[in-house]
């Protein structure tokens, strides 16, 4: 049994028996040893293969009490490769000097190039891992945003979510790299060269203005001018800092706001819905009932949709206010950005399904003789149920309620059309049509035999329902009743002040307006409707009797 040691290797413990340690040990003392000839950035470059070799034994070790042995350290050294190959590649390497070519690889990761920022280095990131030229990357993000603003919206989800290249062996994994001795050695040796070249463009730069403003001003070392732009430039960067907080406060104040008040809405869903009494205290949208998915699912991705976003700036709020606050992992980024992706999908399939349930139009007709008695005068009236839903008013509306009608919940509407025609025979008749809606013409005529119209006839009074029931989950469709009495020739009408609402496109020949019918006889003639009781009819009978 081999002995066990516990040793930091990049920043993680790792559990190591002896045979492995000592073949570590080993492989990184080669590797020190060949870069013994070239000590520039020799540190940075053992820290970052160290760092590296921690993450490949990382993804092995999964659970921190396994034991790493010979064969993990195995596998390490075939990924990173022998010293032996490195010193092999620096013979050519060193040809080419600085120049540092891109290998194709396709396992390239997504991160963000804080080399190569504009403000976090998002843009960056995508135009490494895309392989385009960062300018598109960012004009995109502009036109999206001015156009949409979707683009910000995007640009803030990205910042949070996605890492910044920190190692080189990240850095490397953006560009396509295989992380090996050899590319991290070129890495690092062109960031010292690049480095160089800029630090001496800096000095050249800098002696220059110093040789130029000694021989302009003599040896004074500012003008009274570069002392109030020095000042001023201070003021401006202590102006946006103030600023910038202000905006991170405005940030977690408005999305606590909305969080808060999500949350308060979650709970009272719930416990409307436990108590039952949801449905009379929340007026969900139309594909929440129409929906084959249960309405509490789509209520909670709904307030997922529009609550994870505002998270996220509450805390990118609380990041603008302090450096100490860190950023979501990756593994809680991914997360929350998967279940508001279901989110979006679970309501962008109820929306589609409510789009092709009310595809098409579906019809009911039913049709009844009338046999009056005593009298040729027929009363039209409108009557509702108040003890299933009360109003105080009778009136056409297009609105819907809800109603329990013996222990079932229902869809309560009076969105009820009442019209008198000249009947083709000799007997009074009455026409119902139930209207709705469905995803084929099959389903939305069973939708309209599904709606619930009733009337009575008791002598000469027919008695119209001022109200229909249906499915709950029609509640929102345009479903409509449509009521067509048919009266022969020389048969009187009389419009009770009930009907005054519901009265819809009547022809008569005084051009009345069809509210105005009310509480008047009509007598059907070869033409249509005529009023017989109107007073500018009584008006012209007197005056002619009067001429008599």
């Amino acid at each position: 049994m081999n002995k066990t040691i516990n040793i930091n290797l990049g920043g993680y413990f790792f559990h190591i028996d002896e045979t492995a340690y000592q073949k570590l040990r080993r492989y990184l003392d080669a590797i020190s040893r060949s870069l013994s000839d070239d000590p520039q950035g020799k540190n940075e470059i053992i820290s970052d293969i160290e760092t590296r070799i921690s993450e490949l034994l990382s993804e092995k070790i999964t659970d921190a009490r396994q034991v790493v042995n010979e064969q993990d350290i195995n596998d390490i050294i075939k990924i990173m490769g022998e010293p032996e190959d490195y010193a092999e590649n620096e013979e050519g390497y060193a040809e080419t000097k600085s120049t540092y070519q891109r290998r194709t690889n396709t396992s390239k990761k997504l991160f963000r190039d804080s080399d190569d920022r504009f403000i976090s280095g998002v843009a960056s990131g995508i135009a490494h891992y895309f392989d385009v030229d960062v300018v598109w990357i960012r004009i995109a993000f502009i036109l999206t945003t001015v156009f949409t603003g979707i683009g910000i919206i995007g640009y803030i989800v990205l910042w949070i979510v996605t890492p910044e290249a920190k190692t080189t062996a990240d850095k490397l994994q953006m560009e396509g790299e295989k992380v090996t001795i050899d590319n991290i050695e070129k890495k690092i040796r062109q960031e010292f060269n690049s480095m160089k070249e800029t630090i001496e463009d800096g000095a050249n730069n800098v002696k220059k203005k110093v040789n130029d403003g000694f021989q302009k001003n003599g040896k004074k070392a500012k003008s009274g001018f570069q002392d109030f732009l020095d000042t001023l430039g201070k003021i401006i960067v202590a102006f946006f800092n103030v600023i910038g907080k202000f905006i991170g406060v405005i940030i977690i104040i408005t999305s606590a706001v909305v969080l808060v008040s999500l949350i308060i809405a979650l709970f009272s869903v719930g416990s409307f819905e436990i108590l039952g009494y949801g449905d009379e205290f929340i007026n969900f949208p139309t594909f929440i009932y129409d929906s084959l998915i249960p309405y509490w699912i789509l209520a909670i991705a709904l307030l997922v949709l529009i609550g994870f976003p505002f998270l996220i700036l509450f805390v990118l709020g609380l990041r603008i206010l302090s450096n100490n606050v860190k950023q979501f992992s990756k593994t809680t980024s991914f997360t929350l950005l998967g279940i508001w992706i279901v989110a979006l999908f679970l309501l962008i399939f109820a929306g589609l399904e409510i789009g092709t349930s009310k595809a098409y139009d579906g019809n009911k007709i039913e049709t009844s003789e009338l046999t009056l008695q005593n009298t040729d005068t027929l009363n039209l009236k409108m009557i509702n149920d108040d003890a299933l839903f009360y109003r105080s008013n009778l009136r056409r509306s297009t609105s819907r309620e809800i109603v329990t009608d013996n222990g079932i919940k229902k869809a309560y509407s009076n969105y009820i059309k009442v019209d008198v025609e000249k009947s083709n025979s000799d007997a009074i008749s009455i026409k119902v049509r139930k209207v709705s809606e469905g995803r084929n013409t099959k389903h939305a005529k069973e939708n309209a035999e599904n709606i619930e119209y009733n009337y009575t006839l008791e002598g000469n009074d027919l008695t119209l329902n001022a109200f229909f029931l249906s499915k709950l989950k029609h509640r929102f469709s345009d479903e409509t009743v449509y009521v067509t009495v048919y009266l022969p020739e020389n048969k009187v009408i009389y419009f009770d002040n009930t009907t005054r609402n519901f009265l819809y496109a009547i022809y008569d020949l005084d051009g009345m307006y069809d509210s105005d019918m009310a509480n008047h006889h009509f007598i059907m003639t070869n033409e249509g409707l005529d009023c017989t009781d109107c007073i500018e009819k009584i008006e012209e009978v007197d005056e002619g009797n009067l001429d008599d």
